[in-house]
């Protein structure tokens, strides 16, 4: 009698899990989204934590091909092909890439396939497994832009040095040997001597001024991430503001101004910046035009971005410099200020500019013809906010 007792308990106690038992446990896993596949690999079973994350409904999702869950990137890849046939060979196939959400979002997950099989073993599908690890990506992502800043902040910082090295020590050692001859002899010299060298004096003084104003720009936009205010703007009113302060310039060299820019084109981009851009390369541009020709400026809209050109009727320049214009070393920098054949660090800055406002620039030129700068910027705040492209390096090499 007691064995029956214990027996009936025994009974009562045992638990047989049905389909809807399973079903349960698996809805009850909301931070992971499980849902199945058959062997055409279309969705037939969605879980709710896989609605909580994906924000599809069952009825929204089974029966469509789960390429649907993958980024147009990896499809084209072959990514989903490529994990079901690591299930099949080796029983699973882990995945840690980016997902698309209903609403186009993107979320980060790290995930398992596995094949399905039948009590005698016939392959009936495949199921998957993701749980979202959007924030610990955003998170690790963040530590490493964290690490890589400051890596930059010590090159650039090592670049800055150099580049007042090259670019400013020398020179100055030069003013003040001057200087010092001057203060030294200046009594048993000619006045036609004296007024000789003080206009080099003067003119290397503002060289020296003019490199000074670019690394402090320069300076203010990399470290000083505030200040950095990027947003619709008019861009014939910058070429116009270019062409004000540049016009007595022009003039003395003959040089005629001109652009086709309609109104109301606008572009994305820091103001300051712009002006620093078109000001820098129109300024060139002067500089290497013969008298009696003309720097035009012109914009064309491709796609989500405007393309500027500036071009001038100069001397041009040799494919030789043109492949190392934006990718200067520093005593090429240094060399071309000397000769005043090129925009040396200005150049430079441009590019960190175009490169931080989510654009890039570059040239194409013909000898004894003239040149055409062109760069790129968004014409509208891109989705990815603009906040880290601001890579100006110097290859340091002599």
């Amino acid at each position: 009698m007691e064995n029956e007792k214990i027996n009936s308990k025994i009974l009562k106690n045992n638990y047989i899990p049905t389909a809807e038992f399973y079903s349960q446990i698996i809805d009850s896993l909301q931070d992971y989204s499980i849902f199945t596949l058959d062997n055409d690999f279309v969705i037939n079973s969605w879980s709710s934590g896989a609605s909580k994350i994906f924000g599809y409904e069952p009825d929204e999702i089974i029966g469509e091909h789960f390429d649907l869950i993958f980024t147009e990137e990896d499809i084209q890849n072959g990514i989903p092909k490529n994990e079901i046939e690591t299930a099949l060979k080796e029983g699973r196939a882990t995945d840690n890439r980016w997902h698309i959400c209903k609403d186009k979002s993107e979320f980060y997950a790290y995930g398992l396939v596995f094949p399905l099989t039948g009590i005698d073993g016939e392959l009936l599908g495949y199921v998957k497994i993701l749980r979202d690890l959007t924030e610990r990506k955003k998170s690790e992502d963040a530590i490493k832009k964290y690490v890589k800043d400051l890596e930059d902040l010590n090159t650039h910082k090592e670049s800055v040095l150099a580049i007042l090295s090259h670019d400013l020590r020398s020179p100055l050692s030069s003013i003040i040997a001057t200087t010092g001859y001057l203060k030294s002899n200046f009594e048993r010299m000619k006045p036609d001597t004296v007024k000789e060298m003080l206009e080099l004096l003067y003119k290397a003084s503002i060289d020296e001024l003019n490199m000074l104003d670019y690394l402090v720009e320069w300076a203010r936009i990399k470290y000083a991430a505030e200040v950095f205010s990027p947003r619709k703007i008019e861009l014939v009113e910058y070429v116009q503001k270019v062409f004000v302060t540049l016009n007595d310039t022009a003039s003395l060299n003959t040089i005629n101004l001109h652009h086709d820019i309609k109104e109301n084109t606008s572009v994305f981009a820091d103001g300051k910046m712009l002006l620093s851009v078109i000001q820098n390369i129109v300024s060139n541009a002067i500089k290497h035009s013969l008298p009696g020709g003309e720097v035009t400026v012109s914009a064309k809209i491709k796609d989500d971005k405007i393309i500027v050109q500036i071009k001038d009727s100069g001397v041009g320049m040799s494919k030789e410099i043109q492949d190392k214009l934006f990718t200067p070393q520093v005593n090429i920098l240094s060399k071309a200020r000397i000769e005043n054949k090129g925009a040396g660090i200005g150049l430079l800055l441009v590019k960190g500019f175009l490169e931080k406002n989510g654009g890039e620039i570059w040239v194409e030129s013909i000898e004894g013809i003239g040149s055409s700068f062109y760069f790129t910027l968004p014409l509208e705040e891109p989705l990815n906010k603009i906040d880290c492209a601001d890579k100006i390096e110097f290859d340091e090499r002599v």
